[in-house]
């Protein structure tokens, strides 16, 4: 992003985006509480003014200071922190702090979908571009079949000891020489054999990744009304 602040705490019509995105998320009524994940000795969560404008929410929304070096460890500890105030059995929603435009009714769409789901699942969309796959050079080395491909989003859900186990073994796994870290939950979960279930999405849920999504995200959230 070119910035002296991680993404998530960039102004975005006039707040930090990670309170967008937590908004987001409280906004629908039967999540009970968001667990903000951050570093040990992350300090722009305050100095940002994150810490003003959630203290409104009150215990629904908690700041757990426990992030590892990875996606799949930062989830991992924040599954673990919560351990004693959920149940073995009860659904986790994971969202990228970059995503701060999700719909409702996309979020209400997994939640509906998935609530009486085995596994649980994501929401995704249908990969529309034509996608080549390149080389070193940059140079194409094939045009892969984009049929069945979904580009992943978040929310992902899945219940609370099914994906910290899966978790536990995604970050053992990487640890080992060659291992490679889970790129996001589903991952994690499919790794144990499991099959997640596809959720479309919404193409406003974008992530935060480009000075220009910038714009395009304060765009989303100044001109439709159900996102504010």
């Amino acid at each position: 992003m070119a910035s002296g602040l991680p993404k998530q705490y960039l102004p975005l019509a006039g707040r930090p985006m990670l309170v967008h995105t937590v908004e987001a998320l409280l906004a629908e009524p039967r999540l009970s509480s968001v667990s903000v994940v951050l570093a040990p000795d992350d300090a722009d969560f305050d100095t940002s003014g994150c810490a003003d404008s959630l203290q409104r929410y009150g215990e629904r929304v908690r700041v757990v200071r426990c992030g590892g070096d990875t996606r799949a460890a930062s989830v991992r500890n924040g599954l673990r922190a919560l351990a004693g105030a959920v149940g073995a059995q009860d659904w986790m929603l994971v969202h990228d702090a970059a995503r701060p435009c999700l719909p409702p009714s996309a979020l209400a769409r997994l939640i509906d979908t998935l609530l009486d789901d085995p596994v649980g699942g994501l929401l995704a969309m249908p990969v529309a571009d034509t996608l080549k796959r390149g080389d070193a050079d940059g140079l194409v080395v094939d045009t892969p079949s984009r049929e069945g491909l979904w580009a992943a989003q978040t929310p992902q859900m899945f219940r609370h000891a099914a994906l910290l186990t899966a978790l536990d073994a995604a970050v053992e796994a990487a640890a080992r020489p060659g291992g490679q870290p889970a790129t996001d939950e589903a991952q994690a979960v499919e790794a144990g054999g499991l099959r997640p279930r596809l959720v479309r999405g919404d193409p406003r849920n974008l992530k935060v990744t480009w000075p220009a999504d910038v714009a395009l995200a304060e765009g989303f959230l100044q001109h439709f009304p159900d996102m504010r």
